[in-house]
């Protein structure tokens, strides 16, 4: 039977040299020399370090367009709230989404349920598998999910004839 997987993956080498290639670009800022400015990633945890709260928004933006440049969409980021470290050091944990929430699945889920399309879709673990009999049923599928989730940045792998 025809089947597809919807996940929601960034690739983690091209987001690992984004980082990298952002720290360089603060290491060698102007607007940045003699501060506390600084970004490093631990497993899919970026965390940004900088003086002030606007200091780590320049530093969001670099980051940005760095990812950018490495073509990962910047969806994938998920930014935490400002948190105070020691002295006048504030810090950001921006997380790096993997895999689709339950509860984005369940809406999808119901999404394509209510489409009238004959598939199924089924949540597996952090993914969601669409099948159906016929492949033109499973590309209306693919064109309704892009058209209505825009929020968070799906692919499609594993189709399967």
């Amino acid at each position: 039977m025809p089947s597809f997987d919807t996940v929601c993956e960034a690739d983690m080498v091209k987001v690992k040299n984004g980082v990298d290639n952002a720290a360089k670009e603060i290491g060698t800022r102007f607007d940045f020399k003699g501060t506390s400015a600084s970004i490093d990633i631990r497993d899919k945890e970026i965390t940004v370090i900088g003086d002030a709260d606007f200091q780590i928004e320049q530093i969001i933006d670099v980051l940005r367009n760095k990812l950018t440049k490495q073509s990962v969409d910047v969806r994938f980021l998920d930014i935490g709230e400002l948190q105070k470290m020691g002295g006048d050091k504030v810090k950001k944990l921006i997380q790096v989404r993997n895999g689709i929430e339950s509860e984005l699945g369940k809406k999808i889920q119901r999404m394509v349920k209510d489409s009238k399309l004959k598939v199924q879709a089924s949540i597996q673990e952090d993914k969601l598998r669409v099948s159906g009999a016929k492949r033109d049923d499973l590309q209306a599928a693919m064109a309704l999910i892009r058209k209505d989730i825009t929020d968070v940045p799906l692919s499609f792998n594993n189709f399967r004839d």
